[in-house]
């Protein structure tokens, strides 16, 4: 795979790092868990969607965009992310905010990404939830565009086959940390939505040949469908990358059994997941993705998915801003926070 043929804004923090989390790991008493810190690309606290963006707003530039424009819900990491990318190079940007969660906390509407999608000058709409907000994003593209700008779309998450290339070059990046270390990677699990991290993965995991499988732990739709839409991805990225024919449909695996009561809605073992993670390894999840993620990754431990002596890297997609939307959901008394101070 030859990246160096598509137009890349080469502007996040790369390679990030591949590490072991030895505390998390005995606590569990399973596998040895490993942790590849895309919480760390370096945009605006870090996330998953950098590696995208840096295809999609190369791609943005070359047609001569002037705005960028994308959707995502409330507390979207990919809105804060596209926000923070057009900042940095000197592009406008809109976005849609969908609010799934009929959420009324103040923190959940104005605080976390929310905030952070205005500090770096985006303009933002809302929509209720329920919205088919890609076809909602062109019509008010297309509402700038008559008024002279030239704008550039990107779905929710990113994820489309340009996107996707972020994670194709991600898994040959994953490899070559391996090789160099000497690890033999069994498992790779991460968080899985709107589908172009888990499609760009496969297909480099498949074009390499490197006999790693994936596992993708659900945060919205159900299996069938989530399969179906990771697939399909995978398809068309593979296509575009020259290398069609590589994915299967049985290579993509998706577990959504910790999804919970809907998006952004986070379970209990979503907020412990959090905890330990911050308690045991000094790492931040967020309660839509990659707490969720990392929920299900302790769960399938505790249920001996994974046998002792494998080694399981878990990717962290990012997002810890949205915490500062979820202060309530985990229930820490106020009172006794105030008398500590």
């Amino acid at each position: 795979m030859h990246f160096s043929r598509f137009p890349r804004v080469a502007i996040g923090h790369l390679p990030t790092a591949l590490e072991p989390m030895d505390r998390l790991s005995e606590k569990l008493g399973g596998p040895r868990i490993w942790i590849k810190r895309d919480d760390c690309t370096g945009l605006s606290t870090g996330g998953n969607k950098t590696r995208k963006l840096e295809f999609l707003m190369a791609e943005a530039q070359e047609m001569g965009a002037d705005l960028v424009m994308t959707q995502g819900a409330t507390q979207s990491n990919h809105a804060r992310q596209t926000a923070a990318f057009a900042a940095r190079i000197g592009m406008d940007c809109h976005i849609l905010l969908e609010d799934r969660t009929a959420s009324k906390d103040p923190n959940y509407n104005y605080n976390g990404n929310v905030f952070l999608d205005y500090l770096h000058g985006a303009s933002a709409e809302k929509r209720p939830g329920g919205t088919d907000m890609n076809a909602e994003m062109e019509t008010v593209a297309n509402r700038f565009r008559a008024a002279g700008r030239k704008v550039y779309t990107i779905p929710g998450g990113g994820s489309n086959p340009t996107g996707a290339l972020g994670y194709a070059n991600a898994a040959m990046e994953i490899v070559q940390q391996a090789n160099v270390m000497g690890l033999k990677i069994d498992r790779i699990v991460h968080a899985t939505g709107s589908a172009g991290t888990q499609a760009g993965l496969v297909v480099g995991l498949k074009a390499m040949n490197a006999n790693i499988p994936l596992l993708g732990i659900g945060v919205r739709a159900a299996k069938a469908q989530q399969e179906e839409n990771v697939y399909k991805l995978a398809l068309a990225t593979a296509e575009k990358l020259g290398c069609a024919g590589v994915v299967e449909r049985e290579d993509v695996k998706a577990n959504t059994d910790y999804v919970g009561e809907g998006y952004g809605i986070p379970t209990p073992e979503c907020l412990q997941a959090i905890e330990m993670f911050a308690r045991y390894e000094a790492i931040l999840l967020d309660p839509v993705y990659s707490g969720k993620g990392a929920a299900g990754l302790i769960d399938l431990v505790s249920k001996r998915e994974f046998s002792g002596d494998k080694n399981i890297v878990f990717l962290h997609t990012g997002g810890a801003a949205a915490l500062f939307g979820y202060t309530d959901s985990f229930g820490y008394d106020k009172p006794a926070m105030q008398a500590a101070e």
